[in-house]
């Protein structure tokens, strides 16, 4: 397995303002906001350096000097850190997009830079392309209702559709867009001719559903078992609690 390990870039989304953190983000950028005792961000590289990942791309944007001055170039974690800068916060599509000519192989590795989950789930998504040989893999985690995130609908092993933001209370299923992924570069062709949504964004998951329903992409959707650890470190009562307790910290490495 190594040679996919190691052969795949990591990009990490890392550009935003963070409002739904303020007060916090009027002085961090959200990724960078402290966790027992270090940033957001640094518990995900540390996660993706655990399971191979060597190559890293940050996209950045708001209070960008903080994540800079901290990761530098990566080497004090021993891998390469490139940074790409997302001056207009256009969308996780748009942040993608700036990376095209970043990445030199036929697949890609993303996240979001304020969601955390068990470095067991870096694992699996590493060895589900391995065994599958799938050209896209979406990993969906178990909510009560997904309304603040995009609903997974899938059809076995494959996604059927992505449904950013549904109303709250009427979705059909209760799995949500985890924001952890592996591409194909076919995405950068449908990005670049993508209308922007209803909020004026290049949305990532409007490239998936484009792809699904006109060029017959085959996205593998990696569900989360319903006990396995989650954090979205964008919402303000979840970064409070979690900073406020540490057992979360014991699940991490499960």
């Amino acid at each position: 397995m190594e040679w996919r390990r190691t052969s795949l870039k990591a990009i990490i989304l890392c550009a935003g303002y963070g409002k739904r953190l303020k007060p916090y983000t009027d002085k961090f950028q959200k990724s960078m906001i402290p966790v027992h005792g270090k940033p957001v961000l640094e518990y995900i590289l540390e996660a993706l350096i655990s399971v191979g990942f060597k190559r890293l791309i940050f996209v950045v944007g708001y209070r960008k000097e903080q994540i800079i001055t901290h990761f530098g170039g990566g080497i004090n974690w021993n891998i390469e850190i490139e940074y790409v800068e997302q001056k207009k916060l256009n969308g996780t599509g748009g942040a993608v997009l700036l990376c095209e000519n970043n990445i030199n192989n036929d697949h890609f590795f993303l996240t979001w830079g304020d969601v955390l989950v068990e470095y067991s789930v870096y694992e699996k998504i590493i060895n589900e392309f391995k065994t599958h040989n799938d050209e896209f893999i979406l990993v969906a985690n178990h909510t009560n209702d997904p309304y603040l995130g995009a609903a997974i609908i899938s059809e076995g092993d494959y996604l059927v559709d992505i449904v950013e933001k549904p109303p709250k209370g009427m979705s059909a299923t209760r799995f949500n867009n985890s924001g952890i992924f592996i591409l194909s570069r076919q995405v950068f062709g449908v990005l670049k001719n993508l209308e922007p949504s209803i909020r004026g964004e290049i949305e990532l998951p409007d490239a998936i559903r484009w792809g699904i329903a006109h060029d017959n992409w085959k996205v593998r959707v990696l569900k989360m078992g319903m006990n396995q650890f989650r954090a979205d470190f964008g919402n303000k009562e979840i970064y409070e609690l979690l900073n406020k307790e540490s057992d979360w910290l014991k699940t991490l490495k499960t």
